[in-house]
């Protein structure tokens, strides 16, 4: 019998190569969870950006943000949701992330007002989980799994998405959210590396919900 997962919607966020989809399916193996993963190799946009990303910029936003909506509004509408818990591979406001480091000025206050639209009709996850791994890495994994689109991305790129997010986790109080370094974790292949990200999971969970029995 599969384990049961401590939450009912979780987020597994990180930069580009990070190893948020593995650790997701992970859990799908040992705790029977749903999963909804990101479906970023059906952006029609994405090999052109990363050649010309002012070019390209906003298409590639755009459809990430309308992709992402369908899907989320497609499996987290459904009544039976929670009955084993959900991961996904990313939270919605990624999307606005991702467009404030790509867009221009005037491009981003179009963006925003449409992703506000957008952004009324998902429950918030219990939990965003983020990986953190050094920018070194992140390109010596994207540079692995050989998608050749993804040749063009370079150290200053993967750094100011990093920026975004930390920038976000500075201000952000709505959602709780663990940030797991995982520089020196090879999780996929070692049990005991795996063991502590559930371990740090884990103990997000039980303070949130002390917190939580605090307030009440």
């Amino acid at each position: 019998m599969k384990r049961k997962f401590p939450y009912e919607f979780i987020c597994i966020e990180g930069n580009i190569g990070a190893g948020k989809t593995t650790l997701c399916n992970m859990f799908k193996r040992d705790f029977g969870c749903r999963v909804i993963l990101e479906e970023f190799d059906d952006n029609p946009f994405l090999p052109n950006f990363y050649k010309n990303k002012e070019q390209y910029a906003f298409p590639v936003e755009l459809f990430f943000m309308t992709e992402r909506h369908k899907q989320l509004q497609a499996n987290l509408s459904q009544n039976e949701l929670f009955s084993t818990g959900i991961v996904s591979d990313y939270f919605f406001l990624k999307t606005l992330l991702f467009a404030k480091n790509n867009l221009n000025d005037e491009e981003y206050r179009l963006f925003k007002r449409i992703f506000k639209i957008m952004d009324t009709t998902f429950p918030n996850p219990d939990l965003i989980v983020y990986l953190h791994r050094s920018v070194g890495s992140l390109l010596k994994n994207i540079r692995k799994r050989g998608r050749d689109y993804e040749n063009e991305i370079n150290e200053a790129y993967l750094t100011s998405i990093q920026k975004s997010y930390f920038d976000f986790f500075e201000t952000q109080t709505a959602i709780p959210h663990v940030i797991i370094d995982i520089e020196n974790l090879d999780f996929e292949n070692d049990p005991t590396h795996y063991q502590i990200i559930l371990d740090r999971i884990d103990q997000a969970y039980r303070d949130h919900t002390e917190d939580a029995g605090q307030r009440e």
